[in-house]
C-alpha cells in the first residue's frame, strides 16, 4: 500500500483548516478517507497554529510513507526536520560503462 502524508482541507468557505493525515496515495479524493490523523495546521490564526505528533510521524516514515511538499515545508518552518524526517543522502548517478 502506497501511503502519503498530506493535508486534508476542512473548515468553512474562506476559512481553511487543515489536518495532517496519513492516507492511501492511490485514492484521488483529497478530502476523502484517511488512515490516521497526525496533527493539524491552521493558517488563519496569527501566529499560525500547528500541532504534529512526532511519534506517529516517525512510525509512518519508518513504514515507507512519502511526505507531500506542503507538509515538508510546514515541518521546515517548525524547525523539526532533524527530529521527524530521517536523513536521506542524495543518490549518486551511475556512470555508464564505455565499450
Amino acid at each position: 500500500m502506497a501511503i502519503s502524508i498530506r493535508l486534508k482541507r476542512m473548515g468553512k468557505h474562506k476559512a481553511p483548516f487543515y489536518r495532517i493525515v496519513a492516507a492511501d496515495s492511490r485514492r484521488q479524493a483529497k478530502n476523502g478517507p484517511y488512515i490516521e490523523e497526525l496533527g493539524f495546521y491552521n493558517p488563519t490564526k496569527n501566529p499560525v497554529a500547528v500541532r504534529l505528533d512526532k511519534d506517529k510521524m516517525k512510525k509512518w516514515l519508518a513504514k515507507g510513507a512519502s511526505v507531500s511538499a506542503t507538509v515538508k515545508s510546514i515541518i521546515k518552518k517548525l524547525d523539526m526536520t532533524a527530529e521527524v524526517m530521517p536523513e536521506t543522502k542524495p543518490k549518486k548517478k551511475k556512470k555508464k560503462e564505455k565499450k
